[in-house]
């Protein structure tokens, strides 16, 4: 494995700078454009070449319905086409390409992920899928690696605190994953897939609507020998590839005009190989469900709620070093909304019981919650107001809240300021495992915002400057008050995560160009050191055309140097990737996607001593009759 030279590291930070100018020069095309659709609207992630429409809803923000329009948060929606478009294996590759995102992987697909949103730790962004909470107590945070890519419709991602909206754990963001909905008719699908390194994928499925009763069924499988993640001499020189099968259902039933009932059930089984040593070879094996059941009810044309059960699974074994953990989370939501022209009151009543199993641990907690809003939104001003408190069973009640402006000072532009409060709840696994204390306290976080925003047709451009300050940072440190005399988890540590986030897209002829680029200082705030696998400059910059019946596009993604240590001696070199993507309809209703990642064959690191896969190419044929 090659490690970056400080000439290296130069290289790299010089990759950015086409990022800069691409942005530039959106802001310049934004300033002398003359007419406008609409007063300003979060970025939309442009793979597909359709503009935004202003009239789609989100439901991410203050967790009601909203048109991408009347948003004062900084949110970014991902689609259906454009997650079919990027050929990505998983989740946080897509992800990855969305402003204020990066990730971090112990190797190929399959393995230990994390996504830093703001620069902000994994376990700070609270993970939905389907309204279904998804969470782990033994490690903190989603298990991004075993959320399968094939099952999902459609991705929204808050940047940002979002305590007062959804208690413990929004403190970085949420990211909110939606499986697809039934539409009437019906409509089958059948698609395979083949790239290098032994990878395979099929899926199928069929959703539509007849009458009263909507569906959508989808089934997948994706296998790949991979590539050998751990070059080091200590470590087995063979492949670690993984298997996934993944199925979800979503089922509906508008009962009259005013009631609905809706079930859905997403499932995964991972399988994947990692290095235990020179001959030694464990697997990781990975179950995931989540489970939900919704009632809505229109009571009034100006009041409706929403009653919600969940149930979510994440477990996590390894053979044949024997090691199991397992997290189980109940959800109850009861939701109320009331609209009278400009104003919008919600108020909810939410409880949610956590269970962990691990090894010795069998613990479980319970947090209830009472949250209130107010929304506002007339003529050139929108207001949103949200407080909430949540009594934990473990150490009492914690509260939280956010107060968010926007302003459009002219027929293109919008403005926004907020300011909010969050908090995470230390894991099961920090308070009663071998490294844990019951005397641990909720880290907290106060975040501040400014944003400016333009958008006209096809075209966007927003900056983001943010503030957000933790206190009571767990981390693990020496031994103490716990049973172990290796160390002991402790509320010792503060942090900053500081930057700005620019994002734009605009087109140019026949050519839409999109980009992104995040300036950071993600920080201790007592050491001064960066926080281990973060970079201070990252960004994209693509763009993509319509040729001869062909949809082909090219982007670059690069990031800054990183450290792998808090102690900031171990480093991780900067990179840049070209990946290139074409698709076309080869008859009537089959569709040919082709994608080649990493296409100059970089090598680099997401996380020390584990590789990347070098280049990849993906082919894939999709039958689905329109």
């Amino acid at each position: 494995m090659k490690l970056r030279t400080p000439r290296a590291r130069i290289a790299a930070s010089l990759c950015l700078r086409p990022a800069l100018v691409s942005l530039a020069v959106l802001g310049a095309c934004a300033v002398q454009a003359q007419q406008s659709d609409s007063a300003g609207a979060p970025v939309l992630l442009a793979q597909n070449l359709r503009a935004p429409s202003l009239a789609e809803t989100v439901v991410t923000a203050t967790r009601t319905p909203q048109p991408l329009s009347d948003l004062v948060a900084d949110v970014t929606v991902v689609d259906r086409e454009t997650i079919e478009t990027s050929g990505a294996t998983g989740l946080a590759d897509v992800l990855a390409r969305v402003p204020a995102i990066e990730i971090s992987r112990n190797g190929g697909p399959g393995t230990t992920t994390g996504v830093f949103l703001r620069g902000a730790e994994s376990r700070f962004t609270a993970v939905y899928i389907d309204g279904v909470r998804m969470d782990s107590q033994s490690t903190g945070g989603a298990a991004w690696e075993s959320i399968p890519l094939a099952q999902i419709d459609r991705v929204e991602v808050l940047r940002g605190p979002a305590g007062a909206v959804y208690g413990s754990d929004a403190m970085g963001g949420v990211v909110q994953i939606f499986t697809k909905r039934g539409e009437q008719g019906v409509a089958p699908y059948v698609g395979i897939g083949f790239g290098n390194q032994g990878t395979r994928k099929a899926e199928a499925g069929v959703s539509g609507a007849n009458g009263t009763l909507d569906y959508a069924f989808g089934i997948a499988r994706e296998e790949s020998k991979g590539f050998n993640a751990r070059t080091v001499a200590t470590q087995n020189p063979d492949r670690d590839g993984y298997e996934s099968t993944s199925a979800s259902a979503r089922v509906g039933l508008q009962i009259n005009a005013t009631h609905r009932l809706e079930g859905t059930l997403l499932v995964n089984d991972l399988d994947s190989g990692y290095d235990s040593g020179l001959g030694r070879d464990d697997r990781n094996q990975h179950k995931l469900h989540a489970l939900g059941l919704n009632w809505q009810a229109q009571w009034t044309p100006q009041y409706k709620t929403r009653v919600q059960i969940t149930d979510s699974r994440d477990e996590y074994q390894t053979t044949p070093s024997f090691y199991l953990t397992e997290t189980r989370l109940r959800g109850y939501l009861f939701q109320n909304e009331w609209r009278q022209g400009p104003h919008l009151v919600t108020a909810a009543l939410e409880r949610r019981e956590d269970r962990l199993e691990n090894a010795l641990i069998d613990r479980k907690r319970s947090q209830d919650a009472l949250a209130l809003g107010y929304g506002y939104t007339a003529g050139a001003h929108t207001l949103q107001a949200n407080v909430r408190h949540d009594s934990d069973s473990e150490f009492g009640g914690k509260g939280t809240g956010s107060l968010a402006y926007g302003y459009t000072f002219a027929p293109q532009w919008r403005a926004t300021a907020s300011v909010g409060t969050a908090f995470r709840a230390p894991t099961l696994y920090h308070r009663f495992s071998e490294y844990g204390t019951g005397r641990l306290n909720p880290e907290s976080s106060r975040n501040a915002e400014l944003g400016l925003r333009w958008a006209q047709a096809s075209s966007s451009f927003s900056v983001t400057a943010y503030r957000n300050r933790v206190q009571d940072l767990i981390v693990f440190g020496p031994a103490g008050p716990c049973p172990s005399t290796q160390g002991c988890y402790a509320n010792v540590a503060r942090a900053e995560y500081k930057g700005v986030t620019f994002a734009g897209s605009h087109r140019l002829g026949s050519v839409q160009l999109r980009g992104s680029l995040d300036v950071q200082n993600p920080r201790d705030l007592d050491t001064g050191k960066m926080l281990a696998r973060r970079s201070k400059h990252h960004g994209t910059l693509g763009a993509d055309t319509q040729l001869a019946g062909w949809t082909v596009g090219a982007e670059v993604q690069a990031s800054g140097r990183r450290f792998d240590n808090a102690t900031n001696t171990l480093n991780l070199g900067g990179y840049a990737l070209v990946n290139l993507y074409a698709s076309t309809r080869i008859a009537r209703d089959f569709t040919l996607v082709a994608r080649l990642d990493n296409a100059a064959d970089k090598q680099y690191e997401l996380a020390r001593t584990y590789a990347t896969p070098g280049r990849v190419a993906y082919v894939g044929v999709k039958w689905a009759p329109h």
